[in-house]
């Protein structure tokens, strides 16, 4: 589902307004449970990586998901905020960036892709936090 297609309007009819994603950031490392269908059959789909940008506008609001495959192919995902399809998302770690945009991280290979973790007290306490909220 395109983001440009959701308004309000239509977020608010299909409940997607109020749903309970855990806050994060550009450079956490997150995992969106997607619907996939396939064929007749519907199935949970899992796509791990780091949020590499947000865009927030409103009920287009939009992040994308990096994360490196096999043979170091890496696959990015643009996905609407507000999308029916997303089951969840949860936060697996937090990380500390200092930009907005990490599109940098396109030109890079290895451990120079790499993004560091959140050791602080606040990044800690947040990822728990995170954790602690979709345990409820």
């Amino acid at each position: 589902m395109k983001a440009k297609g959701l308004t309000k309007e239509t977020i608010q009819s299909l409940g997607m307004y109020d749903r309970n994603f855990p806050k994060f950031t550009v450079g956490d490392l997150v995992a969106v449970s997607q619907w996939v269908k396939e064929g007749d059959n519907k199935r949970v789909q899992v796509f791990e990586g780091n949020v590499i940008a947000m865009k927030n506008r409103a009920a287009s609001s939009t992040f994308t998901v990096r994360k490196m495959g096999a043979n170091s192919v890496a696959v990015e995902r643009i996905y609407p905020l507000y999308s029916p399809l997303i089951e969840s998302i949860k936060l697996v770690a937090k990380a500390k960036v200092r930009r907005a945009k990490l599109f940098y991280l396109r030109d890079r290979v290895g451990k120079a892709a790499q993004i560091k973790e959140d050791l602080s007290a606040k990044g800690k306490a947040r990822a728990k936090a995170a954790v602690a909220h979709l345990q409820k």
